[in-house]
């Protein structure tokens, strides 16, 4: 697949709550093809303090309009500078970097579930499986219902059930304990989120053999597998998340 070192123009920043916002951007070429679960490396000007390309999610790709668009959450002076920029200004990317999620079999139940902004590549999965005569049931969670994000996105391509921990929206708790995941039977789930989700979502996928994707977040400092600063333990060795992933199946995890 091909991999792009190349100035875009920015589109759009469009701010969802207090420290997310969503980036979009747009080049002078045609866009190259790019699969959900893939990322993209950011090179940040105007921060001093930060050296490294940041990872950032492939949100969403809209070929027609030749734009795509990165959700970022606010995390330090980096994102915050890109928090700052404005349509017409130029950022430079790698991209697309990555493996992708697999695309399961037909008549398959499918569920992606996201805690907080671990939603980023999971409105493009839904779309490409959506485009693949796919359908899915969405599970999101997040602390409160001032942090939803998207949920009118998921709404427009499958079944959204919400879970805030205190309750103000959908039902109270985490993610991992919402009755959907009681009351219904999955052959395959996708997960991205803080890592405490993801490995209660992969115990709960051990138990009733259902196979389970993860996307991992990690320190990258290339995205191309130079660096050595992504390592992941696996069951067949040492792996990298920019090269070997971020989508990993729970069963070559050690968790």
């Amino acid at each position: 697949m091909t991999k792009r070192i190349e100035d875009l123009k920015i589109t759009e920043n469009t701010r969802l709550n207090k420290d997310i916002f969503i980036l979009g951007l747009s080049g002078n070429s045609s866009l190259p093809e790019m699969r959900p679960g893939q990322f993209a490396q950011i090179k940040v000007e105007g921060s001093p303090g930060t050296f490294l390309r940041r990872p950032f999610s492939i949100h969403d790709v809209d070929y027609e309009r030749n734009t795509f668009r990165l959700l970022i959450q606010i995390a330090g002076d980096g994102t915050e500078t890109l928090s700052k920029l404005r349509k017409g200004d130029t950022l430079n990317l790698i991209y697309p970097l990555g493996n992708s999620f697999s695309v399961p079999e037909k008549n398959k139940r499918i569920l992606l579930a996201g805690g907080g902004c671990g939603v980023a590549p999971l409105l493009f999965l839904a779309k490409y499986l959506k485009s693949h005569g796919l359908n899915a049931d969405i599970l999101l969670g997040y602390r409160n219902s001032e942090r939803i994000i998207e949920s009118g996105e998921f709404s427009a391509i499958g079944n959204v059930f919400i879970a805030t921990e205190d309750g103000s929206e959908g039902e109270k708790g985490l993610l991992t304990d919402h009755p959907l995941l009681k009351k219904e039977s999955f052959d395959v789930i996708y997960c991205c989120g803080p890592v405490t989700m993801m490995k209660t979502v992969a115990v709960y996928c051990r138990k009733r053999n259902i196979s389970c994707e993860v996307s991992l977040e990690n320190l990258m400092g290339c995205g191309i597998g130079a660096c050595l600063c992504c390592v992941v333990e696996t069951t067949e060795g040492n792996m990298l998340t920019c090269t070997d992933g971020p989508v990993f199946n729970i069963n070559v995890l050690k968790w």
